[in-house]
């Protein structure tokens, strides 16, 4: 599974790529997904994250099989990039670069392998310490976005908050 795991990992910002992605593949992250495999692709090449960054390092370690899904391998990320290339995805007009060095938070993700050895799931972008980093605790596309003033236009594409009903809840008030 190591084995495997290394492989499908040396093309991390090109896992759409791998050509060991299974049929049936699904992708997974906080708020993406599931995606099949083409879906998947396709957004990958939208992102074209490794043209926005190109000096990108993933900076993967913590690679170890799940002891209790023997199929799947687990790993944490520390993702960083200077943005020297223009931000397309689906912008009207794309953002030019801004020369900014993004260091995401770490994160933990996984990729399941069926008995054929192909991926057959892949999770990201959980993070698991949002303090670190200068992506406003986002994880994923959505911190790179975030980190150079290009948030997704919804809320999960921005640093969590507490809500005021969070805030009242603890306050301790009635």
């Amino acid at each position: 599974m190591l084995q495997l795991s290394v492989l499908c990992l040396m093309t991390f910002v090109g896992v759409h790529k791998c050509d060991k992605l299974s049929a049936d593949f699904s992708f997974t992250a906080p708020f993406i997904g599931p995606l099949n495999r083409d879906d998947f692709a396709q957004t990958m090449e939208t992102l074209s994250l490794d043209e926005v960054f190109p000096d990108m390092a993933p900076r993967i370690y913590h690679i170890r099989v799940d002891p209790l899904q023997h199929n799947r391998v687990w790993f944490t990320t520390r993702p960083i990039g200077t943005n020297t290339g223009y931000l397309k995805a689906k912008l009207p007009i794309p953002q030019a670069p801004t020369g900014k060095v993004v260091e995401l938070p770490p994160q933990t993700s996984s990729l399941t392998f069926n008995d054929r050895g192909e991926v057959e799931d892949f999770t990201m972008g959980y993070v698991m310490d949002r303090r670190l980093g200068n992506s406003g605790g986002l994880g994923g596309a959505f911190g790179f976005f975030w980190a150079v003033s290009c948030p997704l236009p919804y809320p999960e594409g921005k640093p969590w908050s507490s809500s005021w009903q969070q805030r009242l809840f603890n306050s301790g008030n009635p």
